[in-house]
């Protein structure tokens, strides 16, 4: 059988989940769910990230053991995943042992590459990371992601010879072995590349932050949280015995939002390369979320909570919004208005409206009956093309052609008319046609809206049509009105 194997970015556990980690999930969910559809046997790996000066800071503000703090805030996440309706292979915390066991093998493995030093230099909190000199002239010595000053740390770290590896990085991306797509994002690690490498700090003193893997055989240090976390993508694995790991390295493709594409492109090839094992196919870089052309913040009370959308809209409509409103492979925006009009013209008329008419044309005139449905005929290339090019958005795009021709071919044929013509031989074909056409388009909706997909093929799959119990894609109103009746919140 043929193996598929993709993993999100994993977050850090200190916060609640935002719109950046859904789009994670549903990219990979989709992506995962395609290759199942193609007969892959596919894993599919997600997580959480749970070390970290971060973690160790907000246990201690809610007076918590850091383990138990951890412990408590996991569950939310997979929930979160849960209610998107995300299918993970495996779950990985970098708290559980056999992560915390294949990390310290790891590290002895690329012992050749790492040596010990003093260092001193400007540190953010919020990235839990060194800045450079350049970096901290430029932003006035306070990062202005998080808005407090870089903090001066002198201490003794081990470091990793990322300088090694720059070379074999740059001819791996310029032939595609690995491949960072967008290409824009494959351009901007090009010049990070050329720019030159320095070597990295990968531990942290244990008397400052204790929250950490050990390094082995020194307990007077921890890793470094990210150096730690990039492992995750094969302790899922159970590396280095695991049949699993055997079965899947390399990972088929890795999905990060682009303010975290430096460790993906450069710190993990160099890890893999050091540890003598392929590098992952692809490396697929989404772009970040804005809404009204603003970033989200707190501050201006415009944060979109994927939660809030699930419950009033439903599942697949958050999903059809973000995997085919925000580009694949750049930034999107949201915008209430241009959410509910998807949600009710795209999802509603074109879709929920197309399936609803078929149904009660076959009812009407066939009492319920389909006959025998012709094989489908509509060419997937468009479709499948857009898969394999990681352009989600595009595949979305060609389906809706679908449907909106689908549509057209009843207005044109009118089988209305051909009831009343008495032409049953030819009204069976027509809307034989149709469901044939239905059928397909949902089989191409599965990966992105499992949900529709199903109650599709439910309603049409059999000889006779299952009467849909309620309405697929009602109509709702509860950020814009309704032109016609000036309500906010209605039914087909």
């Amino acid at each position: 059988m043929k193996k598929f194997y993709i993993a999100t970015a994993i977050p850090y556990v200190n916060a609640l989940p935002h719109v950046g980690n859904a789009l994670d999930y549903v990219l990979a969910d989709t992506i995962s769910r395609y290759y199942q559809m193609q007969g892959y046997a596919v894993f599919f790996s997600t997580g959480s990230d749970e070390h970290g000066q971060k973690i160790a800071e907000k246990a201690a503000e809610q007076h918590q053991a850091t383990q138990a703090y951890v412990d408590s805030m996991v569950p939310g996440w997979k929930d979160f995943a849960k209610a998107l309706n995300i299918e993970y292979s495996y779950w990985i915390r970098t708290t559980e042992p056999k992560h915390v066991k294949a990390a310290q093998l790891i590290w002895k493995k690329l012992e050749p590459y790492i040596y010990k030093k003093s260092y001193t230099g400007w540190y953010c909190v919020g990235h839990e990371e060194f800045v450079t000199e350049l970096q901290y002239k430029t932003n006035k010595g306070v990062c202005p992601d998080h808005n407090k000053p870089y903090v001066k740390i002198s201490e003794e770290n081990y470091f990793f010879k990322l300088t090694e590896f720059g070379t074999k990085i740059k001819e791996a991306i310029a032939k595609d072995e690995y491949k960072v797509v967008p290409a824009v994002r494959k351009n901007e690690v090009m010049a990070l590349l050329n720019s030159g490498l320095e070597d990295i700090s990968i531990s942290r003193e244990a008397k400052r932050l204790k929250w950490g893997v050990p390094v082995p055989g020194d307990p007077s240090q921890v890793m470094y949280v990210w150096f730690e976390a990039l492992m995750n993508y094969i302790t899922t694995l159970d590396y280095p015995s695991g049949e699993n790991f055997k079965t899947f390295w390399p990972a088929d493709i890795q999905i990060v939002g682009k303010d975290i594409i430096r460790f993906h492109a450069v710190i993990w090839p160099a890890m893999l390369m050091g540890l003598d094992l392929p590098l992952p196919k692809q490396l697929l870089v989404h772009g970040h979320i804005q809404v009204a052309n603003q970033k989200m913040s707190k501050t201006i009370g415009n944060v979109i909570s994927p939660l809030d959308i699930v419950k009033d809209y439903g599942i697949d409509a958050f999903r059809y919004y973000f995997l085919r409103h925000i580009p694949t492979q750049g930034d999107g925006d949201f915008t209430w208005e241009r959410f509910e009009d998807a949600y009710n013209n795209e999802l509603g008329n074109e879709l929920g409206n197309l399936v609803q008419r078929v149904a009660s044309m076959i009812n009407r005139y066939q009492e319920g009956v389909i006959g025998i449905i012709p094989e489908a005929s509509h060419d997937t290339v468009p479709y499948q093309e857009a898969m394999a090019d990681l352009r989600l958005d595009k595949a979305l795009d060609y389906l809706w052609v679908l449907v909106k021709g689908l549509n057209q071919y009843i207005d044109e044929e009118k089988p209305w008319e051909i009831a009343k013509a008495e032409d049953g031989q030819h009204l069976q074909e027509v809307l034989a046609y149709t469901v044939s056409s239905l059928l397909q388009i949902s089989q191409m909706l599965l990966p992105f809206l499992p949900n529709t997909s199903a109650a599709i093929k439910a309603t049409f799959e059999k000889e006779v049509v299952k009467p849909y119990e309620g309405v697929l894609f009602p109509k709702i109103y509860l950020h814009t009105k309704d032109a016609r009746a000036g309500h906010k919140h209605g039914a087909h």
